[in-house]
């Protein structure tokens, strides 16, 4: 037998050393990121907690936890705790599509009434959603339909409550035509998995996914599982009062929960030596950006989106060989990215608490800065650039002018020629305040937030925001067009405040309690808009489109809402995309010492009006809710938060929610 190379023997073994001291140098760069950036996001507010992991052929190389999982009980976060991942869950929906594609049961294409038959829209158009439409966000759907979406106890009724909304709802445009984020594909996918796979849909993700990925920390959000898990990220508010457990009832478009270590594991199941349980071409689908018609008409592409991902690609990284798949969550008291660069076998994953965190950011900065310690990518600093100059506005572009909407907030739009500058006005109850001006230069307008331009689409105008790093555009508001003949509402809804009637008790408290929810809150004022006749402002900008109906005031926007007015027992009540309100000039008065309010048979929510200052105090069901606003429509109290009584002046008002049946007494001295 041949004696080895002793030569050969020691280049190996240098070799080996050399690769090891890699992948550790790698590993220490990653977590030097990771710690500097998370503490940052903590110390400013962004985030309360967070965790980070990161995957390599298919080992966990880096996982920690940062700042207390339960402050009460002194609990640190660590690798085996739970956060609610929101968003991240559409991968998992377009996952199970795929396996029922490979198991031959649907096909992308199929439109969804093939399948979910029940499902309706009053607009014809509707019959021509795909499955592949729904994954790709290019369905037409308002965007977020159903009512109870984030609570502190799972809503058995979500799927119903958004097929019956979706009924009585139109498409914002034609299938096929637009990539607009929308949450209501992804519920309509959970129901076509459920429907034909004949289980439930979390039996489905239980069998077909989390047991054959070992993935033992992830399942429903923390607030729908029947036994909490012991080490889960509670979320606080900035004044450190801890809210109940979060469940998020749309499973399929964000209500699961997993540890940052289990999302990696997950991840790596989609790269070229993970443990597949999709076949070669469903994964080579998974891989693909999947656009829509509107490709190619703007500046730049639109968000990449693939099969429930909103990253199929990233042009910087793409340049250098380098594919990813990546996806984002955000809800009310989480936010979460993952990324995944299959042919690498390389996963990061961060998850904090916080709504308004920066998970996305931190994570992306992780891939790149482990993928340069590898030796794969050449992680480059962006040069520094002069400032633009400035240079004259084409004259094309004045009559882009106006006011512009994102469905939610109104801008005005000053376009001033000789003075060569784009100003920006937030617009808010008539009253203008100037946000930013922007000059231009070589085709962009250069401002506040980087770099903005107009397009138009089918005749309409848009402002884009350009994303240089992901070299892509972003369509933040569409103009709202002068109409030369603009409806009216029959009512006069001017001036007037509306009460939410269909709340449930265990409705995640709203932006009123917690700043980071980007939940609507319990009580709406409605007004004209001066300068926009044909519009209104109900919850957000709508364009009045019948005596009693308003609907979307632009085509290419996400998460927009229709409104519907109607009279019940002589009192006004409005249908905005399943939120039921009612007129609050009609609310009972208390006048004396004590009032009795009762839940009944239709579970609406009862108000009350307080008339004079008062000290208040409570008896409700031990399942009951009670909320109570001062004049100006804040919340003083939300008796999930507080107990014992709280003052409220004249003119406040006391809501209470509950279970038909349910009886709250209201007593003030």
């Amino acid at each position: 037998m041949n004696k080895p190379c002793l030569a050969a023997v020691g280049l190996l073994a240098l070799s080996a050393v050399a690769a090891s001291a890699a992948e550790d140098a790698a590993v220490a760069a990653t977590r030097a990121v990771a710690r500097t950036q998370i503490w940052k996001a903590m110390t400013a507010g962004r985030a309360g907690s967070a965790a980070v992991a990161v995957m390599e052929n298919g080992a966990i190389v880096y996982a920690e936890g940062f700042g207390m999982a339960d402050r009460e009980k002194g609990e640190p976060v660590g690798q085996d705790t739970v956060f609610n991942i929101a968003s991240i869950s559409k991968l998992y929906a377009a996952t199970a599509i795929m396996l029922l594609v490979d198991d031959g049961k649907v096909k992308l294409d199929d439109p969804v009434t093939t399948h979910l038959p029940e499902f309706t829209m009053s607009d014809e158009r509707f019959k021509a959603i795909t499955i592949r439409m729904l994954l790709n966000h290019a369905s037409g759907l308002p965007g977020t339909v159903g009512f109870d979406t984030s609570g502190f106890k799972h809503n058995a009724g979500y799927n119903r409550d958004t097929l019956d909304i979706l009924a009585r709802s139109r498409l914002k445009h034609r299938p096929g035509e637009a990539n607009l984020y929308c949450n209501d594909g992804f519920t309509l996918a959970e129901m076509i998995v459920a429907k034909v796979s004949k289980m439930s849909y979390m039996d489905f993700l239980g069998q077909r996914i989390f047991t054959p990925l070992a993935l033992k920390h992830t399942g429903m959000s923390v607030g729908a599982q029947p036994e909490k898990d012991a080490d889960v990220a509670r979320v606080y508010t900035p004044e450190g009062r801890v809210l109940p457990f979060e469940a998020v009832s749309p499973l399929g478009a964000g209500g699961l929960s997993a540890t940052a270590a289990d999302l990696c594991r997950f991840a790596d199941s989609f790269t070229s030596g993970g443990r597949h349980i999709l076949s070669d071409a469903s994964l080579a689908e998974m891989r693909k950006v999947q656009p829509a018609d509107i490709s190619g008409r703007l500046k730049n592409p639109l968000f990449p989106y693939g099969l429930g991902s909103d990253f199929a690609e990233i042009h910087e990284l793409k340049a250098q060989g380098i594919d990813v798949i990546g996806k984002s969550g955000g809800s009310s008291g989480y936010n979460s990215m993952l990324f995944v660069a299959p042919d690498q076998r390389i996963a990061v994953a961060v998850v904090q608490t916080g709504g308004t965190g920066n998970s996305m950011e931190i994570a992306y900065k992780l891939l790149k800065i482990h993928l340069a310690a590898k030796g794969l990518i050449t992680d480059v600093p962006a040069p520094v650039a002069a400032p633009p100059k400035p240079e004259p506005i084409p004259a094309g572009l004045a009559p882009h002018e106006g006011y512009y909407t994102d469905g939610q907030k109104l801008l005005r739009l000053s376009i001033d020629l000789p003075a060569e500058k784009l100003t920006v006005y937030g617009v808010v109850a008539g009253r203008e305040t100037k946000a930013f001006e922007a000059t231009y230069s070589g085709g962009y307008f250069y401002g506040t937030g980087g770099q903005y331009s107009f397009t138009a689409v089918n005749g309409k105008s848009y402002f884009v925001r350009y994303l240089p790093f992901f070299n892509i555009d972003s369509i933040l508001y569409g103009k709202i067009e002068p109409d030369p003949a603009p409806h009216k509402l029959a009512p006069d809804i001017d001036g007037r405040r509306w009460l939410r009637r269909n709340f449930s008790a265990y409705t995640m408290p709203g932006k009123e309690v917690n700043p980071d929810s980007g939940l609507l809150p319990s009580l709406l004022d409605s007004r004209q808009i001066p300068g926009l006749p044909g519009s209104i402002f109900f919850g957000g900008v709508l364009k009045i489109i019948g005596p009693t109906t308003a609907g979307y005031p632009a085509a290419f926007l996400r998460d927009l809402s229709e409104l519907s007015l109607s009279e019940r027992d002589g009192v006004a009540r409005a249908w905005y995309s399943g939120l039921l309100f009612s007129d609050a000039a009609a609310v009972n008065v208390l006048a004396g010492d004590a009032a009795s309010l009762h839940i009944g048979k239709e579970a609406y929510n009862e108000w009350l009006k307080i008339g004079r200052d008062a000290v208040l105090g409570f008896t409700r069901p031990a399942q009951g809710r009670i909320l109570v606003f001062d004049p100006a429509g804040e919340v003083t109290y939300d008796s999930v938060l507080d107990s014992g009584e709280v003052f409220v002046p004249a003119g406040g008002l006391v809501a209470v929610a509950g279970d038909p049946g349910d009886d709250f007494t209201v007593r003030a001295r």
